[in-house]
């Protein structure tokens, strides 16, 4: 085992590596993407070169960190559960939205989150990206089918979006005051968004008929 000067163990390349990625993940979350790569160097106690051994850009240190943070963290699981017609629509997306909870509602995820859009949009876009099209319109495919409603128009199609955007933004905004605004927020998170999403459900047969009146 290789040690420093003074006894302690050395990291390897990995380890450093992750060490890097660890201390980028904090500083993103809490000071956003502005730095330039200098100051970030100094921020996380390494030097210029060093950082540039492992991560060439502050964008491919940021593309990191949003595989980390983001990428690695989503179930592949999810897409089959909320597909899986031989269980009923509610429960399966209530069974989605309070593992995808434990999972978002965490601050580096939260705050990186709003970090990114402010200054560093780009983690956003696909991430939003991937959200509508792996959950957002398989939940809607699938209250069409449940509901037995007609194919929508595209101003319908629309407003049931948006529909959808409710519910998943009152669960993110949980965080969004836990993390952000340091505001106290109900411990039983998996019974709050287990009753929002019963609300939810309840809620829709009515709002896509209601959306197809003339």
């Amino acid at each position: 085992m290789l040690s420093t000067p003074d006894g302690r163990r050395r990291l390897s390349s990995g380890e450093r590596e992750q060490q890097i990625v660890r201390q980028a993940i904090a500083y993103f979350a809490n000071h956003g993407f502005a730095a330039s790569t200098r100051e970030l160097a100094r921020e996380l106690g390494v030097s210029q070169p060093l950082l540039y051994r492992y991560f060439p850009s502050k964008e491919a240190l940021a593309e990191r960190v949003f595989r980390d943070v983001y990428v690695s963290r989503w179930n592949p699981e999810w897409d089959a559960w909320l597909a899986d017609r031989s269980v009923p629509l509610g429960v399966r997306v209530r069974r989605f939205y309070r593992q995808y909870a434990s999972v978002i509602l965490t601050s580096d995820w939260i705050r990186i989150f709003i970090q990114a859009g402010l200054t560093y949009e780009g983690i956003n876009v696909r991430y939003l990206a991937r959200l509508r099209e792996q959950v957002f319109d398989v939940v809607l495919a699938e209250l069409h089918h449940e509901c037995q409603v007609a194919a929508p128009t595209p101003q319908q199609h629309q407003d049931e979006i948006e529909f959808i955007w409710g519910l998943h933004a009152a669960i993110f905004y949980i965080g969004v005051r836990k993390w952000v605004y340091r505001l106290d927020v109900p411990e039983e998170l998996d019974r709050l968004v287990g009753r929002q999403v019963e609300d939810f459900m309840t809620s829709a047969p009515l709002v896509l008929r209601h959306l197809r009146q003339p």
